[in-house]
């Protein structure tokens, strides 16, 4: 299978489930508190990992240890904070709205390879993420004009603006990992994401928002650790690999067509006309970018 086809299949997959996570993310609401999800989400990856990943640690540890800072960092917040912001903002927007706004990650990863790598953005490009923009704006706003012009958000809408800023960088930094396997790489940064994790929960524990999961919340543990946290992680890294960080961000807008579609299905939310708009906006800024790459693009 050619490489662009074989990584357009990995990132698909990783925005189905990454629409999944923000169905998740609602339906953990009364289940489980953000923070022991967190913590019990990247605790279960490592878990998995174990399992199968043994001979990736062994021989990548040596680099990976002289690489423990930027291990941590990208662990920390690309991971870790990204999901804490990602789960407390479920308590306060929707699942269409926090699937849709994941669509403003493609900006913030162009704006980064351009100042990091200096990658030239084409004109069709700089117009797809303008379409992106409106498409989050509008969401965020509610479709409400008078919202629009007095910037007025949702605090969960902020929230998760917030949080793909953070996953953008995360991206971003792929592109200097250190060279070793995708599986060792990821094990490292999943291992940090959950030693990062426990300093938010002891927090929650102290501000009394702590919530052991019950029965349901232990399944939601499970999808989440699973599909969003493992399968969509390794995914993106060798989707990223293949294309380049900025072509694969592009496909983070297939994220509110999958959430979209799972809210409405199992969580009955409305869907309405701005939601609509916003949707034609996100993925007219996909063909847009793909259509406008620099045919020397490798970043």
């Amino acid at each position: 299978m050619p490489s662009d086809w074989r990584a357009y299949l990995l990132l698909t997959f990783t925005a189905l489930c990454w629409g999944g996570n923000a169905v998740f993310g609602r339906m953990a609401v009364g289940q489980v508190s953000p923070m022991v999800l967190v913590s019990l989400r990247w605790l279960g990856v490592v878990l998995l990992l174990a399992l199968f990943a043994n001979r990736h640690i062994r021989r990548d540890w040596e680099v990976l240890r002289k690489h423990w800072i930027f291990v941590s960092v990208m662990g920390a917040l690309g991971l870790a904070l990204f999901n804490a912001l990602f789960y407390v903002a479920a308590h306060t927007t929707t699942a269409v709205n926090i699937g849709i706004i994941q669509g403003s990650i493609p900006v913030f990863v162009l704006i980064g390879v351009f100042l990091v790598y200096q990658t030239r953005v084409t004109k069709l490009q700089a117009v797809g993420v303008l379409l992106t923009v409106c498409g989050v704006i509008l969401v965020g706003s509610h479709g409400d004009l008078a919202r629009i012009v007095g910037l007025e958000f949702a605090v969960g809408d902020v929230l998760m603006i917030i949080a793909c800023t953070l996953y953008a960088g995360y991206a971003v930094g792929l592109l200097r990992r250190p060279a070793v396997s995708a599986l060792g790489m990821f094990t490292a940064i999943a291992g940090a994401a959950f030693l990062a994790s426990i300093p938010l929960t002891v927090a929650e524990v102290v501000l009394g928002q702590f919530q052991w999961p019950t029965v349901t919340g232990w399944v939601i543990v499970a999808l989440v650790a699973v599909f969003p946290s493992l399968l969509a992680q390794i995914s993106f890294i060798q989707g990223v690999e293949l294309i380049g960080a900025s072509r694969a961000g592009v496909f983070v807008n297939l994220v509110p067509v999958f959430a979209s579609i799972l809210a409405v299905t199992f969580l009955r939310e409305p869907f309405q006309l701005f939601h609509a708009t916003a949707l034609c906006l996100v993925l007219g800024g996909i063909w847009l970018s793909e259509r406008g790459k620099s045919s020397k693009e490798t970043v």
